[in-house]
């Protein structure tokens, strides 16, 4: 099977060239859109896969390489990518109104990766399947290894490691195994996911219909969303 091609921002609009797959001719486009009025800025030294879906206030920085399926999605706050950061296959960038991303120089996001409203340091390692959750925060030269957790409001600092699968929670953090399950809700349950998050108290009796209709009507803002050409 033929290599599908990247294009460059910037290059012809932001359509790639065509590809040949056997005799079918292909005309590829980057999927960038136009969220609440905030369009994407891509610095035209950057790579942009075909695939990859860059949507709203999103400021990706020089030699940026975004890989296919990745989507890098600002709803409502800014997500901003320095110099030469790698965002590879089907990880997920998202940042909300109160909760902004930021992705320093050098640093790397792994396949099906996800970061979410949290602040992500220079020359940082971010393996595959590993989750940062709202208002973390990590340190320049970390390393958070295979499905491993940065939660919500942790802050680690330079330099540290979060083994594979392991856990890192709170401010100071406390590294843990996944089955250090009472040590981990001690921590993460003063962290109030739904309150911090969703701005609803955990203990509402019907909590996940108020948090999904609350959520919902965010996420239907996509509905005006255009394309940019």
């Amino acid at each position: 099977m033929a290599a599908v091609s990247h294009t460059r921002a910037g290059s012809g609009g932001g359509v790639a060239a065509s590809v040949s797959l056997s005799t079918l001719t292909i005309e590829e486009h980057t999927m960038r859109y136009a969220h609440l009025g905030r369009e994407p800025r891509i610095d035209p030294t950057a790579v942009v896969a075909p695939t990859a879906v860059i949507s709203g206030d999103v400021t990706i920085g020089p030699d940026c390489q975004i890989l296919h399926g990745a989507v890098i999605t600002a709803e409502g706050g800014p997500i901003t990518l320095g110099r030469s950061v790698i965002v590879m296959e089907n990880a997920l960038v998202r940042a909300s109104a109160t909760h902004p991303v930021h992705i320093g120089d050098h640093t790397l996001v792994g396949p099906m990766a996800s970061i979410s409203g949290a602040t992500v340091g220079d020359e940082v390692f971010l393996a595959t399947g590993v989750r940062v959750f709202n208002g973390a925060r990590i340190g320049d030269r970390s390393e958070v290894r295979i499905n491993a957790v940065v939660h919500l409001r942790t802050v680690l600092p330079e330099r540290s490691v979060v083994p594979i699968s392991w856990v890192a929670v709170g401010d100071p953090a406390i590294v843990v195994s996944p089955d250090k399950h009472d040590e981990i809700w001690a921590r993460q349950q003063e962290l109030d996911f739904p309150g911090y998050v969703f701005g609803l108290d955990r203990d509402t009796p019907d909590l996940m219909v108020q948090l999904t209709e609350r959520y919902g009507r965010s996420l239907a803002r996509h509905a005006d969303d255009t394309p940019v050409d």
